[in-house]
């Protein structure tokens, strides 16, 4: 553009300058000279215009870069301040909370998996032929027994656990949760450890819960652990709510209350759950004792207290015949410092005596009450607790399985007295080592009757001086000279648990444990037997999800 204004500068000085110093004056020539003259005016004036045409172009992109400096300058300036504006919370929608491990969303549920793979060794100075689980009643053999002499050791694998804990929030105040965990205890008729060890799969729980936390209640229905078995805190239907011995052995510690059962429960909290109680109805399950002769001797009577099992159950196994739920109260306090419960069990044992055409039924009200407390002594890092059940009919519950009741002299239900007892202590040294201790013990009371046999008084009943117990010492001895009831268990075990890799790729821990269980037995004919066992075990577990 400036090189064009200069262009037409030039020629008009050059106009104006020709006439003047290129031509000399003479009169002829003064009409050429001024045609000449008006013709470079002419131009001039044109390319005056040219130049005003030029210079308003010029102006009008000089006006639209000044424009466009305006309109950036001020997209600048309200950039900056939205930039300076505070971005509210509500502005975008917020970042979801970070799942705990082994969790993740379908939806609006939540699923939390759980679980752990163990490899445990396990040493017992008596043959039980036992897995992980103990017998610690007639499994602990008597001296007639080849297996009171020989000790077992073993390897498993089959306390590892699966488990899915689901949950949903219809709204704030209603959660929905449903939980299942297996493991690989189950011994189907064809199982065996000489092979394949291909054991079945246990259900262990099974249930699905309703929980309003406006209303302070909750309703499960499933299979979980008895409402009998102690709390950690309030009354608890997840895992980690409830306070079973930490021990290696599955069966645990003689003396702790517990079932795992199918059931429907109803708690109810109070005072921001200070208090808590509640009810459920259970699946019941009597374990008799029908003595080594059965019903007092009768030509024309039997007693149905047991059935092999039908559609659905193992035919190798008795089931007992039932015609009512056990039913369970609890009530629990947690003031702060520890957690306390009262309990109690309602249980109807039933059978039938038949006659030659006829027949009657026989149903027997049994049960007990109890109490249980955890003390933390030192918070985190030391806890008592102390728990019991007496009352009669009630061994299915204890971890020992002494019988429910015997069959009485007119064949029906007798409950038999039992007191079940637990004490222990848990030290937490640090968040990653925990070192444990409990003694526990199941007695049962007898309950007998007598009648003559052909001349001769004949015990019936548990527990009868007149059984004999004359071969109980004397190996591969008669086994009728051998009934030997078990009148008690007592415990004593410690353990511990280390931690060594405990982070977000999970934790791998390894535990040991030391038992030494007697069992008594009642006295009878001949010498009064009794029988004890050393129990060791070790476990190496990783929990990939916690």
């Amino acid at each position: 553009m400036r090189t064009s204004f200069i262009h037409h500068g030039l020629l008009f000085a050059t106009a104006l300058a020709t006439p003047l110093c290129c031509h000399p004056a003479r009169a002829d020539d003064s009409e050429t000279r001024l045609n000449t003259l008006s013709r470079q005016i002419r131009e001039l004036q044109n390319e005056l215009q040219h130049v005003k045409h030029d210079l308003a172009v010029h102006n009008q992109q000089v006006k639209a870069i000044a424009l466009q400096a305006e309109r950036a300058e001020a997209a600048r300036s309200s950039y900056a301040a939205i930039q300076a504006i505070p971005v509210l919370a509500s502005a975008e929608p917020p970042e979801p909370p970070k799942l705990p491990m082994g969790t993740f969303r379908v939806g609006g549920v939540t699923v939390t998996l759980g679980g752990f793979i163990e490899a445990a060794g396990i040493y017992r100075s008596r043959n039980e032929v036992a897995d992980i689980a103990s017998n610690f009643n007639t499994g602990i053999p008597l001296a007639n027994s080849p297996n009171y002499h020989q000790a077992d050791f073993r390897f498993s694998a089959r306390q590892s656990r699966f488990s899915a804990l689901t949950q949903a929030r219809p709204d704030s105040a209603t959660l929905l949760s449903a939980y299942v965990e297996l493991d690989l205890q189950g011994a189907a008729p064809t199982a065996n450890s000489v092979e394949s060890n291909s054991y079945n799969l246990r259900l262990r729980h099974a249930y699905a819960a309703y929980d309003r936390s406006d209303l302070g209640f909750y309703v499960l229905g499933g299979q979980t652990w008895s409402l009998l078995t102690m709390d950690k805190k309030g009354i608890a239907y997840l895992q980690a709510g409830v306070n079973n011995p930490m021990t290696i052995d599955s069966q645990y510690v003689p003396g702790f209350v517990w079932v795992r059962q199918p059931q429907l429960r109803v708690v109810k909290t109070f005072a921001g759950g200070l208090f808590s109680i509640g009810g459920s109805v259970e699946s019941p399950q009597a374990n008799f004792f029908t003595g080594p002769n059965g019903l007092a001797p009768s030509s024309v009577r039997t007693v149905n207290v047991n059935n092999p099992g039908g559609a659905g159950f193992a035919s190798t196994n008795n089931y007992s015949s039932d015609v009512a739920p056990d039913i369970v109260l609890k009530a629990a306090a947690d003031p702060g410092f520890g957690h306390f419960e009262v309990y109690g069990v309602a249980r109807f044992l039933h059978d039938r005596v038949s006659h030659p055409g006829s027949g009657n039924n026989n149903t027997v009200v049994a049960g007990g009450g109890g109490a249980a407390a955890l003390l933390h002594l030192i918070p985190k890092y030391l806890d008592l607790q102390g728990s019991f059940l007496a009352g009669e009919g009630i061994g299915r519950y204890g971890t020992a399985q002494l019988p429910d009741a015997a069959v009485g002299p007119n064949g029906d239900p007798v409950a038999l007295p039992e007191v079940e007892a637990l004490i222990g202590v848990v030290a937490h040294l640090n968040p990653l080592l925990d070192v444990y201790g409990f003694a526990g013990t199941e007695q049962v009371s007898a309950r007998y009757f007598s009648a003559d046999v052909k001349g001769t008084a004949t015990g019936f009943g548990y527990g009868s001086p007149l059984y004999s117990n004359e071969t109980c010492d004397i190996e591969l001895g008669a086994p009728s000279g051998c009934v030997g009831n078990t009148s008690g268990i007592v415990q004593g075990t410690v353990g511990t648990w280390w931690k060594f890799l405990h982070d977000n790729n999970g934790t791998m821990q390894v535990g040991a444990q030391y038992s030494y269980t007697h069992r008594s037995v009642f006295q009878g004919i001949g010498p009064t037997p009794k029988t004890d066992e050393n129990t060791v075990m070790f476990s190496f577990r990783y929990y990939p999800f916690q």
